[in-house]
């Protein structure tokens, strides 16, 4: 029978997954950055749900980060400002996904996205209990 905490390493490994595809960059032409930056989104995403799951929070579907940093803040308190920051990454799950009337993402950018997606990813790890880790 899978437990909570299986469920959490679970979400942590797609978490790690999406942030090292995303870190692989691009390597050919046909690799977009906002692909990539989808990726960091989504490694964000899938932390942020894991510690939620974690303070059993019930989290309906969403990719916006804002919505569940405000779930998380309701549970534990007040949240560090670095890891606020990462709700710009939301765009990448929404806007950027597909073609449309939006400016391409340039390297700079997706150089921030990646760092805020560690940034967030290495918090997380660091407020869960070890045996929780992938």
């Amino acid at each position: 029978m899978e437990t909570k905490n299986d469920v959490i390493r679970e979400w942590l490994r797609r978490a790690y997954g999406n942030l090292v595809r995303a870190q692989t960059g691009r390597i050919t032409e046909d690799f977009f950055y906002e692909d990539l930056c989808f990726d960091a989104q989504q490694a964000v995403e899938k932390s942020l749900k894991s510690l939620l799951i974690h303070h059993d929070i019930e989290v309906k579907k969403t990719h916006s980060i804002s919505y569940l940093l405000t779930l998380l803040e309701d549970a534990i308190g007040e949240i560090p400002e670095n890891v606020c920051d990462a709700e710009i990454l939301t765009e990448y799950a929404v806007t950027t996904r597909y073609p449309g009337d939006w400016a391409p993402v340039g390297e700079n950018e997706y150089h921030n996205a990646i760092e805020l997606a560690k940034k967030i990813y290495d918090w997380v790890l660091e407020n869960l209990p070890e045996d929780m880790h992938p």
